[in-house]
């Protein structure tokens, strides 16, 4: 068999538009998984939600939380890699941001802090309503946030805003003034982490761990932060649903999130061969 892991992107790729892990895609994933193919959760969202998601495709998956800053065991406490933003950075950041009057959200690995409830902090606090009290991502509305998180690793900042001229006039502020990486998940956002940090990053980190090489890999993804990882996997497969940059860098186009694209790619590259 010629692939060995597996890392998926979840919204918009292995999670459908209501944000349910289709039968047919944990099947497929089962399958693999028993094959022996390591399976890997990568996601932008905080560590506490997709271990939520994680655990419903049943897999010992390890799991890549906030685009590859924390890297973490599903199953138990171990964690393989995290990258902090550094603090002084952080501060002058986080001021920026405020300049432009977006709210800023910044993640632990457990907690998102944020000034206001809105958009991400928004989405979580419905998330919430939804699952058990183990499961419920801790949202913390602070007045200060060099007071809240002074001892607090913080893996990624969050923002969104409609005003697209505007965030991409911020992006390249950032871009000019700090050394950091940034991407997008949607169109309307920006998802900021220290130098160095990507998905790309965490699945080559998880891939030598496991003794796997790049071109036994496969990525899957649908948008501007899995590039990295579609660029370094020996099969980089873009959803159907996926931007049109990532479907031109990509070495297949499988099916959209909602006709279990996740699961036609692994019976065509793993079960099926």
């Amino acid at each position: 068999m010629k692939y060995k892991m597996i890392a998926i992107d979840m919204d918009g790729t292995l999670l459908n538009d209501k944000k349910e892990v289709s039968q047919n895609n944990k099947l497929a994933i089962k399958r693999a998984s028993e094959l022996g193919v390591k399976i890997v959760v990568c996601t932008g969202r905080i560590f506490t939600s997709a271990r939520f998601y994680a655990s419903l495709i049943e897999t010992p998956a390890p799991i890549v939380a906030s685009n590859g800053a924390y890297i973490r065991e599903k199953d138990r406490n171990k964690i393989i890699y995290k990258k902090t933003i550094d603090k002084d950075i952080l501060y002058n950041l986080i001021d920026l941001i405020e300049s432009f009057s977006i709210y800023p959200h910044l993640y632990t690995s457990e907690k998102i802090y944020t000034k206001k409830i809105i958009n991400f902090s928004s989405n979580y606090d419905k998330w919430n309503s939804m699952v058990p009290e183990n499961e419920k991502v801790k949202i913390v509305v602070v007045k200060n946030f060099k007071e809240a998180i002074e001892n607090e690793e913080i893996f990624k900042i969050a923002l969104a805003d409609d005003d697209i001229e505007k965030l991409n006039t911020l992006r390249q502020k950032i871009s000019d003034e700090f050394n950091l990486s940034i991407v997008s998940s949607y169109y309307n956002n920006l998802e900021i982490m220290t130098e160095g940090v990507s998905k790309g990053n965490a699945v080559k980190i998880l891939a030598k761990n496991f003794n796997i090489s790049r071109d036994e890999v496969i990525c899957i993804g649908d948008n501007e932060n899995d590039i990295s990882m579609i660029e370094y996997a020996g099969l980089g497969v873009a959803m159907g649903n996926a931007t049109e940059k990532l479907k031109s860098i990509s070495d297949y186009v499988t099916d959209t999130n909602e006709k279990d694209g996740v699961a036609k790619v692994i019976n065509k590259f793993i079960i099926e061969c």
